[in-house]
């Protein structure tokens, strides 16, 4: 590639693809991502700063944007705020060296769709931009509804009416990937795909036990089901008749 053909988001038209915009002041570690990344059929555009990231966000489109929490000359999550002050609703994964729940939370509540701590496996990585592209367009609501549920995504609280339902972190995680995709099934190797990251389906039962144990603490006893086995297909949240 060429000095003139270097992929920034402000030099370049807007070729059909897989969209990325990486936003990283370590050169090595943006390097090693931009491969990958192109490796792996996507079009990755690299911003080092800031309000150059914030810049391609506000002039040019892409389909998922990868923003490190720690910039020069702008922090990464007052680029998510700022993106989203400008209703620009590109889902966002932020890469964190911070490893703190308060961190992850405030990166949930500038506007990030995701957070990934440093150091990551690439293979997570990509899984989380997939998982990504794959969710619905509309993701910025911090509390979710479907039929008699609420999920509220900040404070980690899930209701079904009046009845607060505690729930582990993996069981949170599958929970809201079912109320984000209501009365769709969704097959076993999108749940394997989607809420633990496996880049291959293994033989496993994994899924039917977490669901099994959801299913217990969502669909209490003379409550109506919600979550239901498909047979030969997967599973789905029921919420209309």
């Amino acid at each position: 590639m060429t000095d003139d053909e270097t992929q920034t988001g402000q030099n370049l038209e807007s070729p059909p693809g897989r969209r990325v915009l990486f936003v990283e002041d370590d050169e090595t570690l943006a390097g090693e991502v931009m491969e990958e990344l192109m490796g792996r059929g996507f079009l990755p555009f690299h911003e080092e700063t800031g309000p150059a990231g914030l810049q391609a966000a506000l002039t040019d489109t892409f389909d998922v944007m990868i923003l490190d929490r720690m910039l020069p000359l702008m922090d990464g999550l007052a680029v998510v705020e700022r993106m989203r002050t400008h209703n620009v609703r590109t889902p966002v994964l932020v890469l964190s060296a911070l490893s703190a729940v308060d961190d992850r939370v405030s990166g949930l509540k500038a506007g990030g769709d995701d957070y990934l701590t440093k150091p990551f496996a690439m293979d997570e990585l990509v899984a989380r931009i997939e998982a990504l592209l794959r969710r619905p367009n509309d993701t910025r609501a911090t509390v979710l509804r479907a039929g008699s549920l609420e999920m509220d995504l900040i404070d980690r609280i899930v209701r079904r009416g009046e009845r607060e339902i505690e729930l582990l972190p993996r069981e949170f995680r599958l929970l809201e990937y079912l109320m984000r995709r209501p009365d769709q099934v969704l097959t076993r190797a999108m749940l394997l795909e989607d809420v633990w990251h496996y880049r291959f389906v293994p033989q496993t039962n994994l899924v039917d036990v977490h669901i099994g144990k959801l299913r217990r603490k969502v669909d209490a006893p003379g409550e109506t089901p919600l979550i239901q086995s498909i047979r030969g297909a997967g599973f789905m949240l029921r919420v209309t008749d």
